[in-house]
């Protein structure tokens, strides 16, 4: 596995105080938060995210790479589908940011064509096997998509970059 990768995972805006409004302050500082720890893994040498490209953090990460690459064109955009047409019920805004930022990544990869049962859990695997670092969103939640990908990464020796999506406090532990 390459040093220089990591992987993000974080909760859907239904989880959020704030939801769907990405102007609200909160979530606005939230993202601030994430730019500064992607730029800080950037400054040590990641050049490699990995997006598992759901709603919510994922894409706001997404676009955060992209937006790095533009100073520091050695990052690299990776995104890790679940299945083929992910986005095909989301609202129209949202596939359309969906679709640009695929066109936009350095490498797009489906874990499954189809949609089926353990999909999501595939990605989320992928996502930690190939990345040093998992950058994570999460709020203590056990039963979710974002708390199964932390105990997996913790289960795998891999570093992780918790931010607390309320406090916005970071913490790190395991790997360096």
């Amino acid at each position: 596995m390459n040093e220089n990768t990591c992987a993000i995972t974080g909760h859907r805006p239904k989880s959020f105080p704030w939801g769907y409004n990405e102007t609200a302050r909160d979530c606005v500082l939230l993202k601030q938060v994430l730019a500064e720890q992607m730029r800080a893994l950037a400054d040590r040498g990641v050049t490699d995210f990995f997006s598992g490209m759901a709603q919510g953090v994922d894409l706001w990460t997404a676009q955060l790479a992209l937006d790095l690459k533009k100073d520091r064109p050695t990052i690299r955009l990776h995104c890790i589908l679940p299945c083929e047409d992910q986005e095909s019920k989301w609202p129209a805004p949202l596939r359309e940011q969906y679709r640009s930022l695929l066109g936009q990544a350095d490498e797009v990869v489906y874990v499954s064509r189809a949609y089926h049962r353990d999909c999501m859990l595939e990605r989320n695997r992928y996502l930690v096997d190939n990345a040093a670092v998992l950058l994570a969103v999460y709020d203590g939640t056990y039963r979710s998509g974002t708390g199964m990908t932390v105990r997996y990464a913790k289960e795998r020796g891999r570093e992780i970059v918790m931010i607390d999506p309320i406090s916005r406090d970071v913490t790190h532990t395991g790997g360096r």
